[in-house]
């Protein structure tokens, strides 16, 4: 059985500590069993690998998202990169021709699919394990996890089984039908009936998927999907495949489950109260401070209280009140102010634009050590980099330079540029020209070992 991880999410659920390129499963506001600070992603590829299923796992995800990843979870991971952000039925469409014409997977294998960012006890996994043998027994389409609910919550979706008959070796239940987020006297009333939560779990024959695909007049080969990706209507696997589908059985999990996908859901399972420069005083009840800033925060007497800052803002909320933040924040669009990346990760500092159009943009800059920027050029700004810390390699145009804290470097609009950190390096990178975004880069290649030297400078 292969599994895939689904990591997508704009980012807005968890502002401002979370965005468009750092959703929710990439904050480190979580402990591990050693004490140290994790992601979301972080421990599910944990708990993945204490159960023998990383070496069988994927990680589907858009373009913004791929560097985080291989940041937090290892640069071998293997990640199938969507071109553009269009819902769950594109991006496992998309993964199964790449397991199909990449990956050689076998038509007859059970593929999983998994959110990236479930909070779950490792018993979990051990169900998910349990879904080859579901299918395999049931003969079934489709085979479900669904989580036995501990009270009628009316935040979940729910999976109504045919009947109390449990069926096979695993314990699965043919399915009737689905509910979405019901209220809460209907909740109780589809618990009666022995409803499960519906977590967002399922697994299926790889040709079960491919042959969907085939008579959508879809192609089978990854390349030519990723052509037609933007064509590719928004919809979620659940309306485009899972609700029309009568061969269904599922799994019941009855064991901890929890969705951490607001403020007040993701405290309540944090080991501190307080992440961060600040105070919170001793009278304060069940409020939380996150702060990623390098400037104090306090917090007194207060309640049920949430306050998060970051470089991208700060939210100061009521904790039920926290998942109003997605809607508030409907209308505001601005770039990401930090941003995670294989090589370490930058804040952005300052940024203006000037009436006359031309742009400066400064960014404060953490290259691991060992680490190193791809080689590449920009056609629309150019920089200026005042080494603060460390020491590494610069190459500009194919020549090397060595540099050290108190450096200034100069790229020019157009020089081919890179840096590998000899030790942890911090950098100050000041932008100027007409148009600063990520977009505008050209890369050459990744791997420093890569790059071509004409010639060597101490």
């Amino acid at each position: 059985m292969k599994l895939v991880l689904l990591s997508g999410g704009s980012g807005k659920r968890l502002w401002p500590l979370s965005n468009d390129s750092r959703s929710k499963q990439f904050l480190k506001v979580l402990e591990n069993p050693e004490g140290a600070s994790e992601s979301m992603v972080q421990r599910v590829w944990r708990q993945l690998g204490d159960n023998q299923l990383s070496e069988s796992s994927f990680i589907a995800t858009g373009r913004a998202q791929v560097e985080m990843i291989q940041s937090q979870v290892g640069q071998n991971t293997c990640i199938i990169v969507e071109p553009e952000r269009r819902d769950t039925f594109p991006a496992i469409a998309l993964t199964a021709t790449y397991l199909y014409s990449i990956a050689s997977v076998s038509p007859d294998e059970i593929i999983a699919i998994l959110p990236v960012d479930p909070y779950v006890e490792d018993a979990f996994f051990a169900t998910v394990a349990q879904l080859e043998r579901t299918l395999q027994e049931s003969e079934g389409k489709l085979a479900l996890i669904g989580v036995v609910p501990s009270y009628p919550s009316e935040k979940y979706g729910y999976i109504i089984p045919k009947n109390d008959v449990i069926q096979g070796s695993t314990g699965y239940r043919e399915v009737s039908h689905f509910q979405e987020k019901p209220d809460r006297e209907h909740a109780e009333r589809l618990i009666e009936r022995n409803a499960l939560w519906n977590c967002g779990v399922f697994a299926f024959k790889l040709s079960y998927l491919l042959d969907i695909l085939t008579a959508k007049g879809l192609p089978l080969n990854y390349e030519e999907m990723q052509k037609q990706y933007s064509s590719l209507e928004k919809i979620s696997f659940d309306y485009e495949v899972v609700e029309k589908e009568k061969d269904i059985v599922v799994l019941p999990y009855d064991g901890f489950w929890k969705d951490l996908g607001t403020w007040n859901t993701l405290t309540e399972e944090m080991s501190r109260q307080q992440v961060g420069r600040g105070v919170v005083t001793e009278d304060c009840v069940n409020t939380s401070l996150i702060n990623e800033l390098d400037i104090p925060v306090a917090i007194i007497g207060t309640n049920d209280l949430i306050v998060a800052a970051s470089p991208d803002g700060i939210l100061v909320t009521n904790k039920a009140e926290s998942p109003r933040i997605k809607e508030v924040l409907k209308a505001h669009d601005q770039r990401p102010m930090y941003e995670e990346r294989r090589w370490g990760q930058y804040r952005v500092v300052d940024y203006v634009k000037y009436d006359e159009g031309n742009e400066v943009l400064t960014k404060r800059i953490r290259v691991r050590k060992g680490k190193n920027i791809s080689y590449q050029l920009h056609f629309k700004r150019s920089e200026i980099w005042t080494i603060i810390s460390g020491e590494a390699e610069i190459i500009l145009n194919e020549k090397l330079h060595k540099v050290k804290a108190g450096d200034v470097v100069r790229i020019p609009e157009g020089t081919k540029h890179s840096i590998l950190a000899v030790t942890d390096v911090d950098l100050i990178e000041v932008q100027t020209g007409s148009e600063l975004v990520e977009e505008d880069i050209v890369r050459f290649c990744m791997n420093w070992n890569e790059i071509s030297l004409h010639q060597f400078i101490s």
